[in-house]
């Protein structure tokens, strides 16, 4: 994180993560994105950390609006919910909205490349099939190739705790 001074958690709700990051690493100011209604829970939640000054919460509609210019922004749990088309489109708006050398991180369940281990990831796909129109859940490969597909030069999967992993964009 040092290279970079601004993120944006996209879809950030009450603001964990966002905070989470401040804490750790207070040389970043931060941005939670998210719908309106989330936004006096996320201040409340942000104020009790005393990071007012650091983490704002900004509203909006990731389809509909532009997204924050920051060094790094981050989705967890929200590609999966999308059909192909619209998780497409949210990395190529991901990709507008980071500055030159910029992050994606992209935190889902992800399935392992030959779709054979991560059960919990294949489980939460055929969940996501069945709760939303077009949602699915990927793997890292896939994802990969959709970032390089929308701009990213490189690319990695990272596994987080438990079923999660992060697909890593480099603008």
């Amino acid at each position: 994180w040092q290279q970079y001074k601004s993120f944006a958690d996209v879809g950030g709700a009450q603001g964990g993560v966002a905070v989470q990051i401040a804490l750790r690493h207070p040389h970043l100011s931060g941005i939670v994105f998210d719908l309106p209604a989330v936004k006096p829970l996320a201040e409340e939640y942000i104020g009790s950390f005393g990071l007012t000054e650091r983490v704002r919460f900004v509203t909006g509609d990731f389809f509909n609006d532009a997204l924050p210019k920051v060094d790094v922004i981050i989705m967890g749990h929200i590609l999966h919910d999308w059909d192909l088309a619209e998780k497409k489109r949210l990395i190529a708006k991901v990709y507008e909205a980071l500055t030159p050398g910029g992050a994606f991180l992209a935190m889902d369940c992800v399935i392992d490349d030959d779709r054979r281990k991560n059960v919990a990831g294949l489980l939460m796909s055929l969940n996501m099939l069945i709760e939303t129109p077009g949602g699915f859940d990927y793997c890292g490969c896939d994802c990969c190739d959709w970032l390089h597909e929308a701009g990213f030069r490189e690319t990695r999967v990272e596994h987080l705790a438990g079923q999660d992993s992060m697909v890593v964009g480099i603008k």
